[in-house]
């Protein structure tokens, strides 16, 4: 009996440590990214809060594959009609963007208790983490896409900040969930771990 809540107890902290965790990651980008400001038939882009969490698993080479993934997807996507007015020079500081979540999922990933303060600290971060990552990719897409040369820097500001909330607000929600999901999962096993040492 011991040995078998030992076992459940083990599987859940590997879970936290995101031995599990790409499988979702990356189907949650796959079924989101297609429809990159969502609609009323379709999610809102996840793909910032994919590369936040796959930072908890620290492995580069879940970056590289979800990198590799975002193109394929936003090709798929190009070649089934979707617009491709945002592909130019400035594709490339996707890379950037995306790479400024994952590390922020990895700092984040050293809170290991979850407790009330490191949320708080985790959604901060989040928050600063996808601001950060909207001034990279509008930015570059204001300096090299070669779309904007009759446009100053301050008006280009202006139009794309009303982007800003739900470029952020897609993130949270979908930050905020799945912080929500490894608060719980660490709850039960915590509990688990309280239930062997009786």
């Amino acid at each position: 009996m011991i040995n078998s809540l030992h076992t459940k107890t083990m599987n859940i902290k590997q879970w936290l440590k995101a031995e599990y965790l790409p499988i979702p990651l990356i189907a949650l980008m796959v079924l989101t990214r297609f429809h990159h400001f969502g609609d009323v038939l379709h999610l809102p882009d996840a793909t910032l809060a994919v590369f936040f969490f796959a930072g908890f698993y620290r492995k580069k080479a879940l970056l590289g594959f979800l990198l590799i993934l975002a193109g394929l997807v936003d090709y798929a996507a190009f070649q089934n009609g979707v617009s491709d007015w945002c592909v130019s020079p400035a594709y490339a500081f996707l890379i950037p963007t995306y790479a400024t979540m994952w590390v922020a999922g990895r700092y984040c990933a050293t809170y290991n208790d979850m407790k009330v303060m490191e949320l708080i600290k985790s959604v901060g971060l989040l928050v600063l983490a996808a601001s950060v990552a909207f001034a990279i990719s509008n930015g570059s897409f204001y300096l090299f896409s070669g779309r904007f040369e009759e446009l100053s820097l301050v008006e280009y500001f202006v139009r794309v900040t009303k982007y800003y909330p739900s470029y952020v607000g897609a993130s949270m929600i979908y930050g905020v969930a799945g912080l929500a999901t490894l608060k719980a999962l660490n709850l039960l096993s915590q509990l688990q771990s309280s239930h062997k040492a009786v």
